[in-house]
């Protein structure tokens, strides 16, 4: 693990792998971590160098320290990590709000993008009114609290019976992040809208969507697919939110036939 100090902030990342490979860089989905891409690790580096970080008051980066966070502030933090790595232009794999800001990367900096794979994710996710909601709740009651609940809609069913304490150790990781942070990426996520922003992109997207997702079931990945102009999305069957966790060797070979 590293360190970057970002606006006065230290934000914690892993640059892995041989600096002549391409440069892949892992954002990870709300209420997580970096930890998410551990799996895939053993099939990724042969072929990539690979660098991934925790949002804001999540895993080990600090909180976030002022009153709203945007697209572009993710971004921007993502940006000065690959330039620390010392990489013009890079592959890109998000996951859920990780896909929003692949989105803002597409819309605003595609030049630096070899391809993008945004997965479980949409132009627009839920509601605002459901996001200012959580927002609220997470404020009054702790993450410790609302992992209960939030946590069980991350996983397909095939995914807890196969590992019975899977919950029990995202709940465990997602109640020591910090509310703050994360509320403020909830009302984040209420206001982002990239509709209107994906046409006529320059670079390889690849969609991926988990038949079993509750939060971003296939049909935001379609809607996703019109607005930008990218194929069929590739729906994993049996999977939920999260197939980096779910099914990482077939996540993983879909992001190496990106460099083959």
């Amino acid at each position: 693990m590293s360190f970057l100090e970002i606006d006065g902030r230290a934000v914690g990342y892993r640059l892995l792998g041989d600096p002549a490979l391409p440069l892949v860089v892992l954002a990870h989905p709300l209420g997580m971590s970096q930890a998410v891409w551990d799996d895939l690790l053993p099939a990724l580096l042969p072929h990539y160098r690979v660098l991934s970080w925790d949002l804001p008051g999540h895993g080990s980066s600090a909180a976030w320290k002022g009153e709203r966070i945007t697209p572009a502030d993710l971004a921007a933090e993502l940006l000065a990590l690959v330039e620390q790595a010392g990489a013009a232009r890079f592959h890109f794999a998000g996951t859920s709000i990780g896909g929003v800001i692949g989105q803002q990367l597409l819309s605003r900096h595609g030049e630096r993008l070899l391809s993008a794979t945004l997965t479980n994710t949409g132009a627009v996710i839920g509601t605002a009114e459901a996001w200012q909601a959580r927002a609220k709740a997470v404020r009054e009651k702790g993450l410790a609290a609302m992992a209960v609940d939030i946590v069980p809609r991350w996983f397909g069913s095939a995914a807890c019976e196969r590992e019975p304490a899977l919950l029990k150790g995202w709940n465990t990781i997602m109640g020591r992040g910090d509310a703050n942070s994360y509320a403020l990426l909830c009302d984040m996520l209420g206001r982002a809208d990239f509709r209107e922003q994906l046409q006529g992109l320059g670079v390889p997207l690849l969609l991926v969507g988990g038949s079993d997702d509750i939060a971003t079931p296939p049909e935001s990945l379609r809607t996703l697919a019109q607005c930008s102009g990218a194929g069929e999305p590739v729906i994993l069957e049996h999977i939920g939110h999260v197939p980096s966790v779910e099914c990482p060797a077939v996540f993983a070979e879909l992001l190496v036939k990106r460099v083959s």
